[in-house]
């Protein structure tokens, strides 16, 4: 296995790779992306495309290596790419699908199916019956006073563990 600064070596690399295969396809230079490791929870990648700016989890990577390099990389440098070229379209619409299948030759999928567990932070809670693991968002929902969750077996409030 890997370390992370390997895997992130890898990145670079397949990155770069795949700006020169879509620039001697169009024939024209594209700017690339800066890259950043500060993605959390169950996203693997994100795009920030006014700024030219892919983000990705580096829990994900580093659990998932080649994998994650081999289908999340250029999943995420194709939303630049048709940005740069085509401007705000829809995000997996045709002109991403063709720039993932036809100019970086890889199927265009729009989900990753990797294993999570790790990647996503759970928060235990208790009723009157058992402990419950919620999410982030569920618990940063409770802290804030927004929402209040019921256990679905004995009706109790759930409290922070």
């Amino acid at each position: 296995m890997l370390s992370l600064p390997q895997l992130k070596m890898q990145v670079l690399r397949r990155l770069k790779q795949d700006l020169t295969k879509a620039s001697a396809f169009f024939q024209t230079d594209f700017h690339t992306p800066s890259i950043l490791y500060n993605v959390r929870g169950l996203k693997a990648g994100i795009a920030y495309l006014e700024r030219n700016e892919v983000r990705f989890n580096p829990i994900l990577l580093q659990e998932n290596g080649l994998d994650f390099i081999n289908q999340v990389v250029p999943h995420e440098l194709a939303h630049i790419l048709v940005y740069q070229l085509f401007g705000r379209v829809r995000p997996h619409g045709k002109e991403w699908q063709f720039m993932m299948e036809n100019v970086l030759g890889v199927s265009a999928n729009t989900y990753h199916c990797f294993d999570t567990v790790n990647a996503a932070k759970q928060f235990a809670y208790r009723c009157h019956c058992q402990i419950h693991q919620l999410s982030t968002r569920r618990h940063h929902a409770i802290v804030r006073n927004d929402r209040i969750y019921l256990c679905k077996k004995c009706k109790g409030q759930l409290q922070a563990v």
